[in-house]
């Protein structure tokens, strides 16, 4: 039978397989490094065009609304254009809004190069998340771990690079450069990325789908919408509570890179040990995990809290790995694309809106009590886990692959 007929089933040439995720992985580390670069620029653009905060802010929510907010109709587009076509247009466009962006004067040619590029960046997590799910079936746990783990290098080496760069050319210049690796990468995709990822759906997932796999889906959702929501409101307050213990900016700044590191190497094991362990074991570990060491971090000493940081990365950004790998065990039989973009829609939409509230409850009872309550959202996860591991399918409760 050819290939392309069969490209979901667990019979794909391992060449084929490591082809669709290494491009996957490229184009994650490209749209994430896109998506950083902009704090970088924030400042520059002040500097250069008098804008305020506000402004900024609100230039750095035009990115994020429509990156979050076109998740779901990239992922109808690709059912029907397939999913290369729209990636590869997809990462062009997104380099494209940076040459744009390097011939902006002002705020208003900022605000429609920042929508170009978030156009372009949402196409990038629900197709390449699923080409990967569907390259791997029943396996796709540690890839999607090795997937996710491909955007935190990117997040570092982009802006770091461009950071570099910047030492030589003026910030024109420097993002044109990073646009025309952007169409590489494009190019890339457009060669190596499979062209028709088409799933095959056993009776065994059928059987599971129609005995109530849609609650299964929503507590999914619900689990990611509240592990993004405390990720981001720690992330908001570990800076001040560091500042009240006596830290430096330059301290502040190594500790905001420990919980880096830590996270990415949380969703590079974790996958693997969602796979291995399964879900409902790994969640609870992180989430547990992640409760406990929020804690920790308020009573802690700076020294202590320091050496604890990339643990708590590691417990911030382990769950989502898992999280990922268990959205196309969930997903409606062919609507893989669909699933993932609903579920990044929700966890990015979180991601902005957290922080917020966060805040506001900030301002009500102070840093610590923010920072109790990261903790006990993180708690909350512990119950809808153990509810959501009922309606996984049995090789998804625990992996005996390794056995």
């Amino acid at each position: 039978m050819a290939l392309e007929a069969n490209e979901g089933d667990a019979g794909v040439p391992a060449a084929s397989r490591a082809r669709t995720l290494w491009t996957a992985c490229a184009a994650h580390a490209l749209h994430d490094g896109y998506t950083d670069l902009i704090y970088l620029l924030l400042p520059i653009w002040q500097a250069e065009f008098g804008l305020g905060y506000g402004a900024l802010a609100f230039l750095r929510g035009v990115a994020a609304a429509t990156m979050a907010g076109l998740q779901l109709p990239a992922g109808w587009v690709a059912e029907r254009l397939g999913g290369r076509t729209v990636l590869a247009l997809g990462t062009l466009l997104a380099a494209l809004g940076y040459v744009l962006g390097g011939f902006s004067a002002g705020l208003i040619g900022l605000c429609v190069a920042l929508a170009v590029t978030g156009c372009g960046l949402s196409t990038q997590h629900p197709i390449a998340s699923a080409a990967v799910s569907r390259a791997y079936q029943n396996d796709a746990r540690g890839p999607l771990g090795t997937y996710n783990f491909s955007g935190d290098i990117g997040k570092a080496a982009i802006p770091s690079g461009a950071s570099l760069l910047l030492g030589l050319m003026s910030w024109h210049y420097m993002v044109w450069y990073l646009a025309a690796l952007g169409a590489a990468v494009a190019l890339a995709v457009a060669i190596f990325f499979p062209a028709n990822l088409r799933p095959v759906v056993s009776d065994k997932k059928i059987e599971h789908h129609a005995s109530g796999a849609h609650k299964g889906f929503t507590l999914l959702l619900s689990i990611g919408i509240l592990d993004s929501s405390v990720r981001m409101g720690f992330l908001t307050f570990l800076p001040f509570l560091l500042k009240e213990q006596g830290a430096s900016l330059s301290t502040i700044g190594s500790a905001l890179a420990l919980v880096f590191i830590g996270g990415a190497a949380g969703k590079f094991a974790c996958g693997w040990l969602g796979a291995r362990f399964g879900v409902l074991a790994t969640v609870l570990l992180t989430e547990a995990g992640t409760a406990a060491v929020i804690l920790s971090v308020l009573v802690l000493p700076l020294g202590a809290v320091l050496a604890l940081l990339p643990v708590v990365g590691v417990m911030l950004n382990g769950t989502s790995s898992v999280l990922y790998g268990t959205v196309p065990e969930l997903a409606p039989a062919g609507r893989t694309e669909q699933a993932f973009a609903i579920f990044y829609t929700g966890t990015i939409g979180a991601g902005a809106i957290a922080p917020i509230l966060f805040g506001i409850l900030g301002d009500a009872v102070g840093s610590h009590g923010a920072m109790m309550a990261t903790a006990i959202t993180a708690a909350v996860i512990l119950p809808l886990a153990i509810a959501l591991a009922p309606r996984l399918p049995a090789a998804a409760s625990v992996s005996r692959d390794a056995d």
